[in-house]
């Protein structure tokens, strides 16, 4: 087994060396490759996805991303981000899973990655009028649909499908397919809820939801309501997985420019993220229980200071590591 670790910018190469310690404990048969991504391959190479870098996770068994964003970059042309969507698509990681779970909330967002807004046709035209185009095919709707079914059947077999049908037409398409795609699946309830609804049920009542079925732009925004519920992001992780190829999985902190090199850095949803890794990824079900059980034992003993704590990332790392060896 290979990982291509891409420890990126800012706090994502300090919560990434964590993860490489607790990966040389837990999987220590485990390959483990760095290279370049993000705002530091910019800086090295001119661009954020060097060719280098997409031939090595392609070659993986999963890529492990620590996090990209350089306040420099901010405004420029070419910038982090660039790199984070251009890898989704190269690896066709359609399906995005964010699970939050805190007491009575056991909710998973699944997110379709590489399609919708973020991806459609962009520009200026001549009036100084900017657009960015919503778009989806149904076949697109189908693949993430029948992903959701298929993860509830292991869950509580709900879920959600999120859209803006009274509006979009996009969204109307989504909802007749996703509907269609349920018909398959009959041992597993569906409803259809406004995105707008969604929101306001999120932070009401949010133990009512078990998947959450989103697109791009509506995911990317309810699954980070989702985890403020839940601890915040610093407790977040994501799966980004496609039918076939390696998948992607990050923390969705972002890089946090203001705290790094500080070694403060919450590590806890990067190392979540390596424990969907292992399940998904690699296939150790068993060391993916054991690591999520440790690190939700290591954060009642070391909370870092964006838990209230006063737990160094090193700190959290030992105790995460003295959880697993018992």
């Amino acid at each position: 087994m290979k990982i291509v670790c891409l420890p990126g910018d800012g706090i994502g190469v300090e919560v990434t060396a964590a993860a490489r310690q607790v990966l040389a404990v837990l999987a220590p048969d485990v390959e483990l490759e760095e290279r370049l991504f993000g705002g530091a391959a910019i800086l090295e190479t001119g661009t954020p996805f060097p060719d280098e870098t997409l031939a090595a996770c392609r070659d993986a068994d999963a890529v492990l991303l620590g996090a990209v964003g350089l306040p420099q970059f901010d405004a420029a042309d070419v910038r982090p981000e660039q790199g984070l969507i251009a890898l989704r698509k190269a690896l066709d990681v359609y399906a995005n899973l964010r699970p939050s779970r805190q007491g009575q909330i056991d909710l998973l967002v699944v997110r379709e990655l590489v399609g919708g807004l973020y991806y459609g046709p962009k520009g200026v035209r001549d009036d100084g009028t900017v657009f960015d185009t919503l778009e989806y095919h149904p076949t697109q709707v189908e693949r993430i649909a029948h992903r959701a079914f298929s993860v509830a059947r292991h869950r509580r077999r709900r879920v959600t499908s999120v859209d803006k049908a009274n509006v979009l037409e996009t969204s109307r398409m989504w909802r007749r397919v996703v509907t269609e795609v349920g018909t398959g699946y009959p041992d597993v309830e569906l409803e259809h809820v406004l995105v707008d609804a969604a929101a306001m049920l999120l932070v009401t009542a949010p133990e009512r939801f078990d998947v959450v079925l989103t697109e791009n732009t509506f995911g990317d925004i309810l699954s980070d309501e989702a985890s403020a519920l839940t601890g915040g992001l610093g407790l977040a992780a994501s799966a980004s997985l496609g039918d076939s190829g390696p998948g992607i999985y990050e923390p969705v902190h972002g890089s946090a420019p203001d705290i790094a090199g500080r070694g403060i850095a919450n590590p806890a949803a990067m190392l979540r993220s390596v424990a969907l890794m292992l399940e998904h990824g690699l296939g150790r079900t068993d060391d993916a229980r054991r690591l999520d059980a440790a690190v939700d034992g290591a954060l009642e003993r070391a909370p870092t200071p964006d838990l209230g704590g006063v737990a160094t990332t090193i700190d959290a790392v030992a105790a995460v590591l003295e959880e697993l060896e018992r």
